[in-house]
């Protein structure tokens, strides 16, 4: 999948499209067998009245259209449109090359076909040309943007204080609070342990890596409680867990400051280990981000009994810690303790990597200090963090994606989203 900027002339323009190609070849031969076999039936699945009247019972017109209507289906493949055969019509144009009309919701789409023959082959190709903002899948309805004044400054959009990282997991400390910059927050400050914090500090140019004491090497704990109660008390948001590691103080430390933070606060990974040791009731304004496994640690269930009724395992959930509960995986779940739950359209293998996780906290955590409702703040970040994901799976394919390249398109997502009015 490629992207161009262009209007009429060629010259650019500030709305970028998405470009596919699709190609189909067919047996001239195998679509006269079809309608021999299947009559009238097979020719009204396939083809409108105007294509019938048109092709007048010539094999090779059929088979073109066939061919041609395959590859505009393959171009619409991964773009959240579907047209079937039968409302894609395929007809001469002015100048006798093939003109495409999709018949219903195109969303703008721009399509062009050629059609060949070459020993009784129909081999046809299709261009489609959509706007971003065109592409993009239904969004439930709570995703909502924060808005962008013209005449904001950094302190417009909040501070997010991120607590992440220990020894051999710096990278989910990066990608976390990296991914809340890039979601938009005004100010990120990563607090991590001090002998972590040269690594951090070099890594992370417009994060603020700050040093806080460590009961181990690279591991944080309470003896820094009081100054991160104090860092988050300036935040909009904290986001807390992404690669903190498992020592027992750091435990500690994670359960007092969900029980006691006056933000917002994120909690992924083992930010969610720590709780589901201490069985510590929480706010409505704390956001869980569980995978399966996470979920049926904090519920005492195993994964596969989380997989086998997501829905009831996010309410019960979302009931038993009195938090909003994010169960990610295909169709991630947002569920709200006062009854909402929301179900994310996207199925993204490529986003089964390591990482991954650590950006949605970020995004999420991003959208809240920039005032965004938490419910609302994950709906909406799952949303954009699987969008994202799906653009680079059109690009390289569902295998290879790195958490570090959704960092980059984060802010495309959120600009195609803003064009599309959500």
């Amino acid at each position: 999948m490629g992207k161009v900027a262009r209007r009429a002339g060629g010259a650019p323009r500030d709305n970028v499209c998405v470009q596919r190609i699709g190609v189909d070849a067919v047996s001239v031969d195998r679509i006269a067998l079809a309608i021999r076999r299947s009559g009238q039936g097979f020719l009204d699945k396939v083809y409108t009245p105007a294509e019938q009247e048109y092709c007048a019972g010539n094999d090779e017109r059929f088979a073109g259209r066939w061919a041609a209507k395959e590859a505009v289906i393959k171009c619409f493949d991964g773009t959240g449109i579907c047209f079937p055969r039968r409302r894609i019509e395929i007809l001469p144009g002015p100048n006798g090359a093939p003109r495409t009309e999709l018949l219903g919701d195109g969303r703008g789409a721009q399509v062009e076909v050629s059609i060949t023959h070459h020993s009784r082959l129909a081999v046809a190709t299709a261009h489609l040309e959509i706007s971003d903002a065109s592409a993009l899948l239904p969004a439930p309805e709570a995703v909502a943007l924060p808005p962008r004044p013209k005449d904001a400054h950094k302190g417009t959009f909040g501070t997010a204080v991120v607590l992440a990282g220990s020894i051999g997991l710096t990278g989910a400390a990066y990608l976390s609070s990296t991914a809340s910059a890039r979601t938009g927050a005004g100010l990120v400050r990563l607090l991590v342990a001090s002998s972590i914090y040269p690594i951090l500090a070099a890594k992370s140019t417009e994060v603020m890596a700050t040093p806080v004491p460590e009961v181990a090497p690279g591991a944080v704990g309470w003896p820094a409680y009081e100054s991160i109660l104090e860092q988050l008390a300036a935040a909009e948001v904290g986001i807390i867990g992404p690669g903190l590691g498992r020592d027992s103080s750091t435990w500690r430390l994670v359960v007092g400051l969900a029980e006691h933070a006056e933000c917002p606060l994120v909690i992924d990974a083992d930010g969610l280990n720590a709780l589901a040791e201490s069985k510590q009731w929480l706010r409505p304004d704390r956001v869980l981000t569980p995978h399966p496994g996470e979920l049926g640690r904090l519920l005492g269930m195993s994964a596969a009994e989380v997989n086998a009724d997501r829905p009831a395992a996010a309410r019960r959930a979302t009931e038993e810690w009195g938090a909003i509960v994010v169960l990610k995986g295909a169709h991630t779940l947002v569920a709200h303790p006062d009854g909402r739950l929301s179900e994310d359209p996207h199925e993204v293998p490529g986003l089964a990597t390591g990482g991954t996780g650590d950006v949605l906290s970020g995004i999420i955590g991003g959208l809240i200090s920039q005032g965004s409702d938490p419910y609302v703040a994950a709906v909406t970040g799952v949303y954009v963090h699987a969008t994202a994901g799906k653009r680079i799976a059109n690009r390289i394919g569902d295998s290879g994606l790195l958490a570090s390249d959704l960092l980059l398109e984060i802010p495309l997502v959120m600009k195609a989203m803003r064009q599309a009015g959500r």
